[in-house]
Formats: structure tokens, C-alpha cells, sequence
């Protein structure tokens, strides 16, 4: 069920990132769900409204790539924002080359987030 504000999910094992960052996303006009783990995500029913996924990379069981990987091969187009605490810079031009969106390294400023989802989500 889409309404007029898209729905941010958040996959993230830390929870202060699954407190801290739908705060900040509903202060900029989105819906926001944070989940604490891809498996949590694929079990939750809102895939098909999900007009975004910020994403962690590294989390215990099913990893962000992999979750990506997962959607896609089933059909499930969701625009992604990767984050990660790593600080590997072969890591942004994987996830970009698997279809993701950006990949913003921990911490990350409100405007690099601004920026991300502005070219994530163009139309919103």
C-alpha cells in the first residue's frame, strides 16, 4: 500500500543506526522501517512498497550484497543506498557495479544522505 510519502527501509545489525537514522528520514518527508537484519527485511511484507533500501553491507547471517543479490534475482527492483563502518575502497565500485544507488562510509553527514536518496528517488 503506497501512500504519498515513500517508505525508507532501513537493514542495519546496529541499532543505533536503526534508531537514529528513520528518525532522521521521517524529519525529510519519508516513511521510514528499520529492520536488524536482510533475513528480518524478507520476512516483513514490505518489500513491494519499499521505494528505497539503505542498506548495511556486513551483517551477521545474509550480508547487503547478498540480500541485494536476492531481490534482484527475484524481480524485486528496490533503488539501493549501501552504508558500512568498513573502510575497504574497492567496496563502493562492487556494490555500484551489483545496481546499488551509492555506498556511503560511516559516518556519513545529513547531506551525503540528502544526495543519496535525492538520486535514488528523483521523482519523490
Amino acid at each position: 500500500m503506497r501512500t504519498g510519502k515513500p517508505l525508507i527501509a532501513v537493514v542495519d545489525d546496529d541499532q543505533s543506526v536503526r534508531e537514529s537514522l528513520p528518525d532522521l528520514l521521517r524529519e525529510l518527508g519519508f516513511r521510514a522501517r528499520a529492520f536488524e537484519s536482510a533475513e528480518a527485511f524478507l520476512a516483513s511484507g514490505v518489500i513491494e512498497d519499499a521505494r528505497c533500501l539503505i542498506l548495511d553491507v556486513a551483517m551477521p547471517g545474509m550480508s547487503g550484497p547478498e540480500l541485494l543479490r536476492q531481490l534482484n534475482a527475484a524481480g524485486q527492483t528496490i533503488r539501493t543506498i549501501f552504508v558500512t563502518a568498513g573502510t575497504d575502497d574497492a567496496l563502493r565500485p562492487e556494490v555500484l557495479a551489483e545496481g546499488a544507488v551509492e555506498c556511503l562510509f560511516k559516518p556519513f553527514s545529513e547531506e551525503e544522505l540528502i544526495a543519496a536518496l535525492n538520486a535514488a528517488l528523483p521523482e519523490k
